[in-house]
């Protein structure tokens, strides 16, 4: 009669720990944070700053660097950049509300980004396999820098989006960052001091800032859809196609071909 196999100790413990923090349990994850996050702005609705204003009691340099933290929470929550740049205007002037916004909007960035290379990365790679996927894939890996400042300085792409596609890249967190801080100082600013200005919507400030908004946000759906077109026009044709070696017999002279066959 045979022994029954004996199992090492801890066996079971092993693959538990293995199951839990493979990478499709590690999306799952990540799927919850985020729907949990989107249903806290959802019930929070915190554009309500617009209507309320800062709690009178918080005031200073304080009340700005927690403006900073809070901006930085709401971003990686979904909240829209917009309204928070808006309310950071409107609450602390164009400086203080500017150095805010960004911080917290490097902040918002980095904290996404941490979770989708931590938490989605190596489950979503491997389904990088369409054509404008793996093209993203390649630009931001290979180009970081340049790539993502151009997103930020156009901003045609969901700013929750290109944080999360950055991640799932292999684009380092330094030229993620920076260019995100430099590339959103514009756009922000912009917001920033509309919502400074919005006591008085005739002044140069103000119309200046919302010419910009409107002037960007054209400019963004332009190049967003000459590059949809362009994309969708390079078929194979345009990007060549793969021939193979019955391509180069049928290309081959007719006579060089007939020899060919008489040959023993």
């Amino acid at each position: 009669m045979l022994d029954p196999v004996t199992r090492p100790p801890g066996s079971v413990a092993l693959r538990c720990s293995r199951a839990l923090l493979s990478p499709w349990s590690r999306l799952s994850l990540l799927a919850v944070l985020l729907l949990s996050a989107a249903t806290t702005v959802v019930l929070y609705k915190p554009q309500r700053l617009l209507a309320a204003g800062w709690p009178p009691q918080m005031s200073g340099a304080g009340a700005v660097v927690l403006f900073g933290l809070a901006y930085g929470l709401c971003t990686a929550a979904f909240v829209p950049r917009p309204i928070l740049n808006l309310a950071a205007g409107a609450l602390f002037g164009t400086q203080a509300g500017l150095a805010s916004a960004v911080a917290g909007t490097v902040l918002g960035a980095g904290i996404s980004f941490t979770l989708g290379r931590v938490l989605g990365q190596d489950a979503l790679r491997p389904l990088l396999r369409g054509r404008w996927l793996k093209a993203a894939d390649g630009q931001l890996s290979r180009h970081g820098f340049r790539s993502m400042l151009a997103i930020r300085l156009f901003p045609g792409v969901p700013f929750a989006a290109a944080n999360y596609c950055a991640a799932v890249s292999r684009m380092g967190y330094a030229p993620f960052l920076l260019a995100t801080g430099l590339g959103t100082i514009p756009n922000t600013a912009a917001y920033v001091i509309a919502g400074s200005e919005a006591g008085s919507p005739t002044s140069p400030a103000f119309l200046i800032s919302m010419g910009f908004i409107v002037v960007s946000g054209l400019t963004a759906a332009i190049v967003a859809w000459h590059k949809r077109h362009s994309l969708r026009s390079a078929g194979p044709s345009g990007t060549g196609a793969v021939r193979g070696p019955g391509a180069e017999a049928e290309r081959a002279p007719a006579g060089v071909g007939a020899g060919a066959a008489r040959k023993p």
